[in-house]
């Protein structure tokens, strides 16, 4: 397994991601997009969720695509970025057509960051408008860590971010994963300078440090303080195998495993922990049990490795209450 040439969802053909934030507010949007609708299913495993739209992603459900999928911060409020992106993809002439009528799909995940020292007073809710621009700026590259819907989002006890990977397999499949960051549990053991997702990194994506050391652990009475429910972990795995609704359903399942493996504690009933699945449907796979297999797989890999590529990549702004993995441990 091999990561693809930007090492970022977009590897996915088809695909475009787009950021947006506002700094003031310390807080942002991250939109992705695609050529034509994709077909998406979601599996939520934290306590805590907030979204839209997610109900008619069941197998069993109407719509058979969607066309942009958003993760947004602000909680509750911040799912008025959908709003946002829903507006710009209409005017653009995009939506399932009804009769004629554009109406645009855009299901959107949130996390909390609204007690992360940014300025939350304002006189109109930002994130449709936040939504519409991180649609606009979509692209086959974007920034990672301390962007979009990362700027605000926090990990443990430190700074958390927006990550991204990917990974082609021996087939051809391309798997890529969208992440933001913003967990309940820690991304690195206590004290020592490594990732839970080491095991799994390739070349040096997120600082190359090695394996944690034997016997390192996380004291999860050391995460308490803050109030319940200012957590969540969301993001998105995609794919260019030729995937039905169920079969994303299961990728998405299957691509928890990689918050489990790169976050310490995961899916508590304080986070919102949930992972979109998609398929862009490029690449026509045989539905043998070896390559359904290696397609979990790789979704739980190439999740874990973005999740440490989003807290790698975070950067320190003004006003920051948490540090940076890297500023943290002099890095």
């Amino acid at each position: 397994m091999k990561t693809g040439p930007r090492n970022l969802i977009t590897d996915v053909e088809g695909l475009h991601v787009g950021n947006a934030d506002d700094g003031s507010v310390k807080s942002g949007v991250t939109v992705l997009a695609a050529d034509r609708p994709i077909t998406t299913s979601v599996h939520v495993m934290g306590g805590a969720p907030g979204t839209r739209e997610t109900d008619l992603l069941a197998p069993d459900k109407l719509v058979p695509a969607v066309d942009a999928l958003v993760l947004s911060g602000g909680s509750a409020l911040g799912l008025d970025a959908a709003s946002g992106v829903a507006n710009a993809l209409r005017a653009a002439g995009i939506g399932f057509d009804v009769a004629g009528q554009k109406v645009p799909i855009v299901p959107a995940a949130i996390l909390f960051d609204l007690l992360n020292g940014g300025d939350k007073d304002w006189d109109e809710n930002p994130y449709s408008a936040l939504g519409a621009s991180a649609w606009r700026a979509r692209g086959k590259t974007f920034a990672l860590g301390t962007a979009g819907v990362g700027v605000g989002a926090t990990a443990g006890l430190l700074k958390g971010g927006l990550g991204s990977a990917s990974a082609i397999l021996d087939n051809g499949v391309t798997v890529g994963a969208l992440v933001a960051v913003n967990a309940y549990g820690a991304v690195t053991p206590d004290e020592v300078a490594h990732f839970w997702a080491a095991p799994w990194e390739q070349g040096n994506e997120f600082g190359g440090l090695g394996l944690v050391p034997a016997g390192s652990g996380t004291d999860v009475s050391l995460l308490g303080g803050r109030t319940p429910a200012q957590n969540t972990t969301i993001g998105v795995i995609a794919t260019n195998a030729s995937l039905d609704k169920a079969q994303c359903q299961r990728l998405a399942v299957a691509a928890h495993d990689g918050f489990a493996r790169a976050v310490v504690p995961s899916h508590t009933p304080f986070d919102g922990d949930l992972i979109f699945a998609a398929s862009t449907k490029e690449l026509k796979i045989e539905n043998h049990q070896d390559e359904i297999v290696a397609l979990g797989h790789a979704a739980a890999t190439v999740m874990a490795r973005a999740i440490a590529r989003g807290i790698w990549e975070a950067q320190v702004l003004p006003g920051d209450f948490a540090p940076t993995f890297r500023s943290y441990y002099g890095i």
